[in-house]
């Protein structure tokens, strides 16, 4: 129980901070070499579950809008629904592979690349010269569609990867970080509902761990979303990307003493 609440309170921060929860859900039990079902990528997606519900509630007006707005040819809905299709697609077509890939080194090295398009996306940025979310058109959310697929791959966080994305395609920060979480909530709920699905055939779910990791990954994440925001409103993804850095130096190093 005690390891189910930490990996919430991690999920719910990494979740939408782009630094990866996958990195951390997968490197917090592999460093203090806890084992069962907290170590299982289908613990991994019931604490995405906690962290949909904690973007289902603070986006709740924006969803209401969107909805409402779904009968024009050019609303938003239709261009969330594009985007998703990606990650929906690879999640599904390669479910096996990214489950067994799971791996210390893997993770090292995504969190460093990624950390340098975190850079590049940042060179010459100003904030008066960038727009909001009235300029996503369906170009742009295929764009950034495709790389939230390339955020299956650990380490490589879904919420940097869409933020870059909407940086390079001329978004302002906060702007970004809010168009990276609406896109999400349609492939994080996908992934939850599949691996549910998956989780009926088995005999015993220990579903107090599970239940106590979702509830801390849903408030943990919902504060998460507001702050980082706010944080985008007037910083840059830098600090962030120092932090990945300093992760995968980590990784390496405990790698390299357990050897």
């Amino acid at each position: 129980m005690f390891e189910a609440i930490i990996l919430g309170i991690l999920q719910g921060l990494t979740e939408f901070l782009p630094v990866s929860s996958s990195a951390h859900l997968i490197i917090t039990p592999w460093f203090f070499k806890w084992e069962g079902v907290v170590n299982t990528l289908s613990f991994d997606v019931a604490l995405h579950f906690g962290t949909l519900l904690a973007l289902l509630t603070y986006f709740r007006k924006d969803w209401i809008e969107i909805i409402k707005g779904s009968p024009k040819k050019d609303a938003m809905m239709w261009k969330l629904l594009v985007g998703t299709i990606p990650a929906g697609v690879i999640g599904v077509l390669f479910h096996d592979w990214i489950a067994q890939n799971r791996s210390p080194y893997v993770i090292a090295f995504t969190l460093c690349l990624v950390s340098i398009f975190m850079f590049m996306s940042e060179k010459n940025y100003k904030e008066d010269q960038r727009t909001g979310l009235e300029s996503i058109n369906y170009k742009n959310a295929i764009f950034i569609g495709i790389a939230q697929a390339f955020a299956l791959i650990p380490g490589v966080s879904r919420s940097g990867i869409t933020i870059i994305a909407g940086l390079t395609k001329g978004l302002k920060r906060a702007e970004a970080a809010r168009f990276s979480f609406l896109l999400g909530t349609p492939a994080v709920a996908g992934a939850s509902l599949l691996e549910a699905k998956n989780l009926m055939g088995e005999e015993s779910i220990e579903m107090d761990i599970f239940i106590a990791g979702i509830v801390v990954a849903a408030i943990t994440g919902y504060f998460a979303i507001k702050y980082l925001i706010l944080f985008l409103q007037k910083y840059s993804l830098r600090p962030f990307a120092y932090y990945r850095f300093l992760l995968a130096f980590v990784i390496i190093l405990s790698i390299w003493i357990s050897r």
